[in-house]
């Protein structure tokens, strides 16, 4: 990696010191409250291992250097707490000379590196020192695995998840984060006893959803206690440990390294083709020729037609759900005329000796069907067969008789034994994990799986095969990031047992070069703070009786104000350019010029106005056919004119493709217009987010297809293009383009608009007088002088520049006054309203009974929850109405199929979305950002159903009939359900109600049951 410069938060630069030596000293300036000084210091260990620690102003080392060594090069020769029986790597060794000090560190390195080690010498030091240790990871299944990896190496290892509770006083404790947040809103005891918090996976801290959590549990964390953070490669590690130091006043190392034990080979094989290209050496380098190569290979018809699977189990696959609702694939699915591209691959993979292969799909789905085509090739022998046989039989002994028949049960072995399996979260738990330990075991040779199976413990491969290098992320289909591809290719390669690792990506003739060299070569994702403002937080804080953080000390501290302080003396040198560059224009006659810009601004915003009447979806929805074109503008980004392809009501989600403008009007109802764009080669990121760029003027670039949001709309023109039918061929995307630039040249005054009184009909009289008011301004524009001056033009274009620069400067001096902590003051100000409006606190600021309520609830929407609870409802159903409302708050993923409710049901869930919408429209009328109709579309009812029938007693193969959701999926629910059921039962006791109490706990009893609760394999 190329280091980041450190420099202090305070705003004072620093010089990146050479290797070896120390940063300069220069006093910081003060930017805010949080402003600390943070010095920093590097050394390079190895070419490929850097060793960086940012230390508290006035810190003094107490360490005897002779056995600890100096705070910049950390080297232990004490007597070792954990002996290994191999060699530390350089990282490592550092990594443990670190904790030996007893200083928090950092350490990111690639998948399969060795982190892990570092955090078990964590664990023995607190063994040996009789203190306690907490071990989060970020999953439950995850936190099961390393309960059974640590309790393999010591002695007194408990397990905390929520819904598993194993020797909670244990020493060490594996838990989830969420659990480690609420110990420390309780002010648990046991963290008193705590000397070390791991935190695995910290780069979830990115998880726009629950990456809150981390900060929070960071923020709040004692800071006499010292912390291990084990992460993925980010490029922005230095700022992070800078972060910790100023908030627990306390050393934070970093050890980076980008070291793979075993070097990579990246092929690219080509879809609908055959045959390996070698696109990336184990150097490094990317091999330009192959991928020249590759791409010659393609088709020009754009390969086979799709197909559909016929395997001999009638296309169900291992779940009920393989064969329903899938999307049908190209040839390259396995489900196409002949062998398919999966099976020729993993046939050579097998016969050139390079397995065990896992082949990663971003389809659940998809990976069944990959597998299934794969059922006439064998890769066991007759022992590793019976071997299987056992393991698995062994494994579903635990389950009930009923259970162990079950479809997806009975025809996963046949493939298992063959040496072929799937992995992804919709599996059923237990079969995930025979999955994972026939894996280890070396008895499963080819393994299609999705990037989950890329987190967590280390499970490596010889051989690594991406089926597509696009992936839906919730908002949109986009490239593969470089740091997926990292965590994921991470995979390949086993040490001691490869001399190297080899990736294969399937690409078609939509990727272009510099994309793939970005998604191999590219940089890791920077860690980027999600953190947000929750009831849950603010009422926990509220309640705290001791008063020591409240929600302003939070903000003040979080990674989000860090990074924002951080960036201000990088935007005031940028004020500093821009206003150097507009006083050295010299534009002549600013007079005239200063009328003429602010006629044509004038006539900006109307058209601004305008395009806002015309844009409502009512009015244009009916011309955004397929081939129109439209203008687009995204903040500074002029894309110029584009083609309608598709349009479709927008789901509920916060950010689109560009997310640079995000939809504000509660009321609007949100469309996403897929656009094809003519694009510059290769994305820029912004935060993890890839985010396409206009084509520069004189580049090729090429048209894509991007979905953007309707207001990004600034011109609909009367003409519209051919578009064809499948767009996956470069050459019909660019025959696109070329109709647009045909048309540009044969309209040199602009492409004809749309006229929105004769064209679209919209008889709106304030929409007419705007229209008149554009008129009358265009008027004066053509009658001023300089509107067709040639000889002034040259000078117009130079006062307009000076106007940009001298607004840009403008609007980065009101991002730098206008500061994060303010935004965040006015949402909390606005939260607190609301919390006042539903009860939850008094005038004065005071926790009431609801409140207190809400507190215990982080599994599910608080204000909802607790809504429901006081109105009444909960009392008025029996326990089993109760389990089925209470599964429309979990996160669930979409059915496809249509939800026919119980009478029973039916009722219940509309009094759900009536108080669902009330609490949106209070929420609206505190001024806070939310659209009613997609508040109450997140309170799904698809499980209902599914849950009221097992809770009353139905077979789990009975229940499964009644979703086309993964059995894998419905067991997660129910789990977390029980989980939050329990968090109700709490509730109901805070508040007094014993009769609900009992409700929720026999809710809660009548799901523990069956497979849906069978214990984990590695419990």
């Amino acid at each position: 990696m190329t280091p980041v410069s450190p420099e202090s938060i305070g705003g004072s630069k620093r010089k990146a010191p050479e290797a070896g030596g120390d940063a300069l000293q220069q006093p910081p300036s003060e930017l805010s409250q949080n402003a600390v000084e943070v010095e920093a210091k590097r050394r390079n260990i190895s070419p490929s291992c850097l060793h960086e620690v940012a230390l508290p102003p006035g810190f003094s080392p107490t360490q005897d250097a002779r056995v600890y060594g100096s705070i910049e090069n950390p080297v232990y020769n004490g007597p070792m707490a954990k002996k290994y029986p191999f060699t530390l790597d350089p990282f490592q060794q550092v990594s443990v000379a670190c904790l030996e000090r007893n200083e928090s560190v950092l350490v990111s390195a690639h998948t399969s590196a060795g982190k892990t080690a570092v955090a078990e010498y964590a664990i023995a030091m607190a063994f040996r020192e009789k203190q306690r240790v907490v071990y989060t990871s970020p999953l439950k299944a995850l936190s099961n695995q390393k309960y059974r990896e640590l309790s393999q190496e010591f002695s007194d290892v408990g397990l905390m998840t929520g819904d598993v509770s194993i020797a909670p006083n244990a020493n060490c404790i594996v838990m989830t984060t969420e659990i480690l947040r609420g110990m420390l809103y309780r002010g648990s005891e046991v963290l008193r006893e705590v000397a070390w918090v791991v935190f695995d996976e910290i780069h979830y801290m990115r998880d726009r959803e629950r990456g809150v959590v981390w900060e929070e549990s960071i923020i709040f964390l004692p800071r006499e206690i010292k912390m291990v953070f084990l992460s993925a490669t980010m490029s922005n590690a230095t700022e992070f440990s800078e972060w910790i130091c100023s908030l627990h006043k306390q050393p934070c190392h970093v050890v980076y390294t980008d070291f793979r034990p075993t070097p990579l080979q990246h092929y690219a094989f080509p879809v609908g083709g055959s045959g390996l290209y070698l696109v990336v050496d184990e150097k490094g380098q990317f091999k330009e020729d192959g991928f020249t190569k590759l791409q010659a290979t393609f088709a020009k018809d754009g390969g086979e037609e799709d197909g559909v699977l016929s395997p001999s189990n009638g296309g169900r696959g291992f779940s009920r759900t393989a064969g329903r609702g899938g999307r049908g694939g190209r040839s390259k699915g396995g489900w196409g005329n002949g062998p398919s591209d999966i099976y020729k691959i993993v046939k050579m993979i097998m016969e050139r000796k390079l397995q065990p292969v896992i082949i990663f799909s971003f389809s659940r789905r998809e990976c069944e069907q990959y597998a299934l085509s794969m059922s006439k090739l064998d890769f066991n022998s007759e022992d590793e067969k019976s071997v299987v046989e056992d393991v698995f039989r062994n494994a579903i002994a635990c389950l009930n008789e009923e259970d162990r028949s079950i479809p997806a049960i009975d025809l996963i072995l046949p493939l298992l034994k063959r040496g072929i399996a799937v992995h992804h979260s919709g599996l059923l738990p237990i079969l995930k994990e025979v999955v994972e330990i026939l894996f280890q075991e070396g008895l499963i040779k080819a393994l299609f799986a999705t990037e989950t199976f890329a987190m967590g413990l280390n499970m490596p491969a010889k051989t690594v095969v991406f089926t597509a290098v696009r992936k839906w992320d919730g908002d949109s289909h986009r490239w593969m990031s470089s740091g997926e591809y990292i965590q994921m290719s991470g995979r390949a390669g086993r040490r001691g047992k490869d001399e190297r690792g080899y990736c294969i990506i399937m690409i078609d003739e939509q990727m272009d070069m510099n994309t793939c060299k970005d998604m191999i070569l590219g940089k890791p994702a920077p860690l980027v703070s999600t953190f947000r403002l929750s009831y849950y937080t603010l009422l926990n804080l509220m309640s705290r009786a001791e008063g020591q953080f409240n929600a302003e000390y939070v903000i003040k501290n979080s990674f989000h104000q860090f990074q924002h302080d951080k960036a201000l003396p990088e935007v005031e040198d940028q004020v500093l350019k821009l206003e150097e560059e507009a006083a050295s224009i010299d534009a002549a006659g600013e007079e005239a010029m200063a009328s003429y810009h602010g006629v044509r601004l004038k006539l900006a915003q109307l058209e601004k106005k305008l395009m806002s009447e015309i844009l409502r979806p009512e009015r244009v929805l009916v011309f955004m056919q397929p081939g129109r074109l439209v203008k687009v503008r995204d903040g500074g980004d002029e894309w110029g004119w584009g083609v309608v392809v598709n349009v479709v009501r927008k789901p509920p989600v916060s950010h689109g493709i560009l997310p640079s403008t995000v939809i504000t009007s509660p009321r609007a109802v949100s469309f996403i217009v897929d656009t094809l764009l003519h694009c510059a080669s290769g994305l820029t990121y912004e935060g993890v987010r890839p985010k396409p760029r206009p084509c520069p003027p004189g580049e090729k670039g090429e048209m894509h297809v991007v979905p953007l949001q309707m207001t990004l709309i600034c011109g609909i023109s009367a003409l519209r293009v051919a578009v064809p039918a499948d767009l996956r061929p470069l050459e019909a995307r660019q025959s696109v383009l070329m109709a647009v630039q045909e048309l540009e040249k044969r309209y040199p005054d602009g492409l004809p608009k749309l006229d929105p009184i004769e064209d679209m009909g919209i008889n709106d009289s304030e929409l007419m007088n705007i229209v008149k008011e554009i008129e009358e301004e265009e008027q004066k524009l053509i009658a001023h002088p300089l509107f067709k001056s040639e000889k002034e033009a040259s000078c117009y274009l130079a006062f307009q520049r000076k106007a940009e620069l001298a607004m840009e400067a403008q609007r980065l001096k009101l991002k730098m006054r206008d500061s994060q902590l303010h935004k965040f003051r006015e949402e909390l100000r606005n939260r607190s309203r609301v919390l006042k409006r539903l009860g939850h606190i008094n005038a004065d600021g005071l926790v009431q009974l609801k409140g207190c309520a809400a507190c215990l609830i982080d599994t599910a929407d608080e204000l909802l929850v607790t809504e429901l609870m006081f109105d009444g409802l909960f009392n008025d159903l029996d326990h089993h109405q109760i389990v089925a409302l209470a599964s429309c708050f979990l996160p669930i993923e979409k059915s496809n199929e249509q939800i026919h409710l119980k009478v029973d049901l039916v009722w219940p869930f509309r009094h759900l979305q009536d108080s669902a919408r009330k609490i949106a429209e209070v929420q609206r009328e505190c001024k806070l950002e939310v659209d009613v109709q997609q508040y109450i579309e997140l309170f799904r009812p698809y499980l209902m159903d599914v849950m009221y029938s097992w809770s009353k007693g139905a077979k789990f193969s009975e229940v499964c009939e009644l979703t086309d959701i993964f059995e894998g999926s419905i067991i997660r629910v129910a789990r977390r359900l029980d989980e939050f059921l329990n968090q109700l039962q709490a509730a109901a006791r805070a508040i007094g109600d014993s009769n609900l109490e009992e409700k929720f706990k026999a809710g809660s009893e009548s799901i523990r049951r069956g497979i849906m609760f069978a214990n984990s394999l590695y419990l």
